[in-house]
């Protein structure tokens, strides 16, 4: 039987997941500067928490939820998206009680998975950065999560990007807006795409959302919601775009940007890449937005929300295009080779030592001649070579020569034992 990987799966080998570890730690550095602590949620939970969140009538429910029923009979989804799970954690361990400080910050860098047709940066089992805060409705707080979403991209060393930004305004506002939107589709009912017909019955919000070429000339002359926003979320809006412009975030307004999922509410937010060498069209690669209604849906009180997610997959091919030096193997500190079968242990006891110093180091497991010991740390980018044999033992002294210069350093073994001598010693 032929065994391989399910379709819309990939295998993180060696040489890449080191890339994908480089951005996560970056990422979890990132956040923890800030104060947003790591939560982590089960990857499927009851089928009925994303029917709930994400819309029944949104593609996420209708076409792409990974769903099934287990031995007990529980109808159970493999998460398509982060934030539920996290609202849903939120609401069932209280976070919301007296204990907790608010707002209540955290991130997650976890895989999703949903049904879709397998693409460059897009699989069914792919990857996903993202931050929820929850406790605060002020614009102040859709800032700072706009700002680290911003800085985030530019610490990674993103290039191109590009905000773009919309207000969903409040449940009255929703109202109206959807409809304007049927008034005026109806009479072009025959001209929509069957998606675009089947969403004007169900969501006609998400006809704003579809990228058939018919629908797009049809949104050419749609209503846009920004006309229905009452004078609350106008001003909201207003805020938050005055603060971008004072902390020099440029911004573009986008009328047609509505998220794909239906727990938003007031603003929402994309960041776009614009680099013809990876995509023809601009490409979101990180998408947020408010969600005010969430949590007491989910049986909770009354708590305002806003959050971001980040793509893990279409973020590390921009930054492999974009930044590759981010990705720059640095090798390990020292290689040990041996001579002589006496060695051996005690080749493990140095590189245990040294491992416990903080540095990375290796030696050769499989003890072949000591010349194909010096290709492998070579092959391994290795810095410092350690060379043990009879002598090295007997006189409990060490040779470590740096590879880039062939310059050689003495320490003695208990040297090994204080990580500041021996970089003091091979400053030189």
């Amino acid at each position: 039987m032929k065994v391989q990987k399910p379709k819309g799966t990939v295998d993180i080998m060696p040489d890449v997941s080191g890339q994908w570890e480089k951005v996560e730690q970056v990422a979890r550095h990132f956040f923890s500067r800030a104060n947003y602590h790591e939560i982590r949620t089960p990857i499927f939970e009851n089928y009925d928490l994303f029917a709930r969140s994400s819309g029944e009538s949104s593609d996420v429910v209708e076409k792409e939820m990974y769903d099934f029923e287990d031995k007990g009979g529980r109808h159970l989804a493999l998460r398509p998206e982060g934030t539920a799970g996290v609202v849903r954690a939120y609401v069932e361990n209280k976070i919301y009680g007296p204990n907790y400080v608010k707002p209540f910050n955290v991130y997650y860098i976890a895989p999703m998975f949903r049904y879709e047709r397998p693409q460059a940066g897009r699989q069914r089992e792919f990857h996903q950065i993202g931050v929820e805060s929850f406790g605060a409705d002020n614009a102040l707080t859709d800032v700072e999560t706009i700002v680290l979403a911003h800085d985030l991209l530019a610490e990674l060393g993103v290039q191109k990007y590009e905000l773009h930004l919309n207000s969903l305004g409040n449940d009255a506002v929703r109202k109206a807006y959807r409809d304007a939107l049927v008034a005026y589709f109806t009479p072009l009912v025959n001209q929509l795409s069957e998606d675009s017909k089947r969403r004007l019955k169900t969501n006609p919000l998400r006809i704003l959302d579809s990228k058939e070429s018919q629908d797009q000339v049809l949104l050419l002359n749609a209503p846009k919601i920004i006309d229905y926003l009452d004078e609350s979320s106008k001003q909201d809006f207003d805020q938050i775009t005055a603060m971008l412009r004072h902390l020099n975030i440029d911004y573009v307004l986008d009328n047609d940007l509505v998220r794909g999922l239906d727990y938003y509410t007031g603003i929402i937010f994309e960041f776009m890449v614009d680099d013809p060498r990876l995509w023809q069209n601009k490409t979101t690669i990180l998408g947020g937005g408010r969600y005010d209604r969430l949590v007491e849906e989910f049986g909770g009180p009354q708590t305002p929300a806003v959050g971001f997610g980040i793509g893990e997959e279409r973020l590390m091919m921009v930054l492999q295009a974009q930044n590759p030096s981010l990705f720059k193997d640095k090798g390990i500190d020292f290689f040990i080779t041996n001579i002589g079968d006496q060695t051996a242990l005690a080749t493990v006891k140095l590189a245990r030592q040294l491992r416990r110093e903080g540095f990375k180091t290796q030696y050769d497991v499989e003890q072949r001649k000591l010349k194909a010991q010096f290709r492998k740390a070579d092959r391994v980018n290795a810095r410092f070579v350690i060379t043990l044999g009879e002598k090295e033992l007997s006189t409990q002294s060490l040779s470590i020569r740096r590879l880039q210069d062939g310059k050689t350093f003495q320490l003695s073994w208990d040297d090994i034992s204080d990580a500041e001598k021996i970089n003091q010693t091979l400053q030189g």
